[in-house]
């Protein structure tokens, strides 16, 4: 039986970034192209770190990219009295890089920008959020692509990093796709990182941001061989790879929800706790305690506990051996005679192992 101690001190500490080149160019293309005219559909620094590396494409190589227009959702108002708007990053990185900005919560009713008087022929959308709807994608003489960080079919959807490190990988990858007609992450596979993966670094340890430092930069190289490859003209090849059978079934990288952060103290390990901590954040309990009946008329109340943070603690007595205390059950160590006002102690919680 393993006990855990927790207090409500939180420390996060941020691992140096990881930068680890990357470049695969599958074959030397001899498909041949329009210059293209992109409409990037973006949001965060995942999406920003792809969005420069095309610019220096650009920059480089006028010919192949001939202009690039930004589409990214509008800011949400938030704070007290929802007076100050939250504009999503990308927003700041494509005005720094002089890119024409379109901000669109949907695309009901919405036209592409015409370039030079030129329709757009290539959309880009990584870590968007919103649906490409067919009418755009059919319009583009080029279609889609998007870049995702996982090795799919595995950890299709919108967590792909979270749920990575949930399920204890240590090894993972890139693939760069079409945008599908009809659902997220179902386009052809063009470019992947080859089997078995490159391995994340100190997978007992790493989070998220420093898996994402390390992604962007493999998925923003890769969609740039794509581009030089002219792997979007069709005829399409797929080269996605699958995991063996006995491996085990395709797994849904969904949006994280609160209850993920919710202490199941019956089923989850120590290790698994200490490790949704790290991936997630502070976790969380409802714990039920006593209160004066005589003033609420209720002797019961239910609060909840954050877990700011927690560390395994092998010293607890031996005397507890012989006392059955269930999972969950919090609890703390004080000499008898002392009361509950006086205690300043750690609390303890046992778990499953």
């Amino acid at each position: 039986m393993s006990y855990m101690v927790t207090s409500g001190l939180f420390i996060l500490r941020r691992p140096l970034p990881v930068r680890t080149a990357y470049l695969q160019v599958r074959y030397a293309s001899t498909k041949l192209c329009d210059p293209l005219k992109i409409l990037f559909c973006g949001s965060d620094s995942f999406s920003i770190a792809s969005l420069k590396a095309l610019c220096r494409e650009r920059a480089n190589s006028p010919e192949t990219i001939a202009s690039i227009d930004v589409v990214c959702r509008p800011g949400k108002r938030v704070g007290r009295g929802l007076k100050t708007i939250r504009e999503v990053p990308i927003k700041a990185a494509a005005t720094q890089l002089s890119l024409p900005i379109h901000e669109i919560d949907t695309f009901t009713g919405w036209k592409p920008p015409k370039p030079q008087g030129d329709p757009i022929n290539l959309i880009i959308a990584v870590s968007f959020g919103l649906f490409v709807p067919p009418r755009i994608l059919n319009a583009a003489k080029y279609g889609g692509l998007n870049v995702h960080p996982s090795l799919l079919p595995d950890f299709r959807g919108p967590a792909p990093l979270h749920h990575t490190l949930l399920a204890g990988e240590t090894r993972t990858g890139v693939t760069l796709q079409t945008l599908d007609t009809r659902d997220f992450d179902h386009g052809v596979i063009l470019d992947q990182t080859p089997p078995p993966g490159f391995s994340i670094p100190d997978p007992d340890t790493c989070d998220v941001p420093r898996l994402l430092d390390l992604v962007s930069d493999k998925s923003a190289q890769m969609l740039v061989a794509g581009i030089r490859n002219r792997i979007f003209v069709p005829p399409l090849k797929s080269v996605g790879w699958r995991k063996p059978d006995n491996e085990g079934a395709l797994r849904h990288a969904g949006k994280i929800q609160p209850e993920d952060r919710h202490i199941n103290w019956r089923s989850w390990t120590a290790q698994e706790i200490f490790r949704r901590q790290r991936v997630l954040g502070p976790l969380w309990n409802n714990v039920v305690i006593g209160t004066d009946s005589s003033v609420s008329g209720n002797n019961e109340q239910t609060k909840r506990i954050i877990f700011t943070k927690m560390a395994l603690d092998e010293s607890i007595p031996h005397v507890l051996d012989s006392v059955k205390i269930d999972p969950g059950v919090v609890f703390t160590l004080s000499d008898a005679q002392t009361s509950a006002s006086e205690l300043d102690q750690p609390l303890y919680v046992t778990t499953r192992n």
